[in-house]
């Protein structure tokens, strides 16, 4: 080989030293959160899954000043009122009766064409439970100009009560997510670290626990106590825990006997220390894979249960109740086939949520 060779080679070789340090350096400078967030990402489906879910939860949290029959501010003659925080009388506005004010009244309709008088409401001028006794179709009404989706049996916006109706089983999907997560990961922890009699234990209780029939009891409930969502929760919450508490025993179990957990255990640390500080961080990747399908089971058991009549009181605004509007009032296709469109769109986007998820916390993937 020539010299010339030779110092091509040295450079060659040179040149690609400090390009493997930097990789290295770069491999090195990236926790494994943040490599889990960047396979999460190159899943363009479950990333574009996810934040279209955030603007629907944003959206539906702010319902009342997206679907709202109270103006935000209004003038009328020369004093400006915010009826969306306090709503005056009609009497104090120049009407007869002492009652709130109806905005969709003939009489206030119009006060506001008046000169100088305007309102400025929300993109949607209804409510989820208010009626428009003022409509001149009969309920269930149509999709119109006035009612972009129509109105209900009862002559409600089908618009307004999908937005409030969604936010109830989102926000309750949510928090028997979290209680479930809880107890789950609380059980499985003990379950899975200590073993032996405790784990026995607990697998006999959990196997009677789950024998027992959940839609009975919590019919018998809801003939003695008035429907909520608190007591939909609670007796939700007993049953919602039992199989995450299964993924997590299996990755305690395999976790225990670690070096990293010998080590903590030669240090001195105690039990509750080294389930928290070492095994729990590292057992975490079935829980969060298994949350998005864990909130759509928690959404089709609140819609299952209003379509029953077994769940949210009447007042409160719910899928399930529409879908038992549809049931009632098949020719008014506009009630059922909003509602299914909107809980298929859901649980696809829980799905693609998951299976991102699951992606991104596979290390055998780059």
């Amino acid at each position: 080989m020539s010299s010339t060779d030779l110092a091509a080679s040295a450079n060659d070789s040179g040149a690609a030293t400090p390009r493997n340090d930097a990789d290295l350096r770069a491999a090195r400078g990236t926790s494994p959160n943040q490599r889990a967030w960047a396979r999460f990402r190159r899943n363009r489906l479950g990333h574009a899954s996810l934040w279209l879910f955030i603007v629907l939860l944003v959206v539906t949290t702010l319902a009342e000043l997206v679907s709202n029959d109270l103006p935000y501010v209004a003038r009328i003659d020369g004093q400006l009122i915010f009826p969306i925080v306090d709503n005056p009388s009609e009497q104090a506005l120049g009407g007869d009766f002492i009652t709130p004010t109806d905005w969709k009244d003939p009489f206030i309709a119009q006060l506001l064409r008046q000169p100088g008088n305007w309102a400025v409401g929300a993109p949607n001028p209804h409510s989820a439970t208010s009626t428009d006794y003022f409509s001149k179709l009969p309920p269930p009404a149509a999709p119109s100009a006035e009612n972009l989706l129509g109105t209900d049996s009862q002559g409600r916006d089908m618009l307004a009560r999908l937005v409030y109706g969604f936010r109830v089983s989102i926000w309750f999907a949510l928090a028997l997510t979290i209680t479930g997560t809880i107890i789950g990961v609380a059980m499985g922890a003990l379950m899975g670290y200590f073993g032996g009699r405790i784990d026995l234990t607990l697998q006999r209780l959990i196997e009677i626990w789950g024998a027992i029939p959940e839609l009975y009891l919590l019919i018998i409930f809801a003939s003695i106590f008035d429907p909520s969502l608190l007591l939909l929760l609670v007796l939700l919450s007993l049953w919602g825990w039992m199989g995450l508490s299964d993924y997590v025993r299996a990755e305690f179990l395999r976790n225990r006997n670690l070096e990293f957990v010998k080590a903590a255990r030669a240090l001195g640390l105690s039990n509750s220390q080294i389930i928290w500080r070492h095994v729990l961080p590292n057992s975490l990747t079935p829980v969060i894979t298994f949350l998005p399908f864990r909130m759509s089971a928690a959404i089709l058991a609140l819609t299952s249960l209003d379509f029953l009549g077994l769940g949210v009181p009447g007042s409160v605004p719910s899928l399930g109740q529409l879908l038992q509007q549809g049931k009632a009032n098949l020719d008014a296709w506009w009630i059922i086939v909003p509602t299914f469109v909107l809980l298929t769109v859901t649980m696809l986007l829980l799905t693609f949520i998951g299976d991102a998820l699951r992606d991104a916390f596979d290390t055998r993937k780059s």
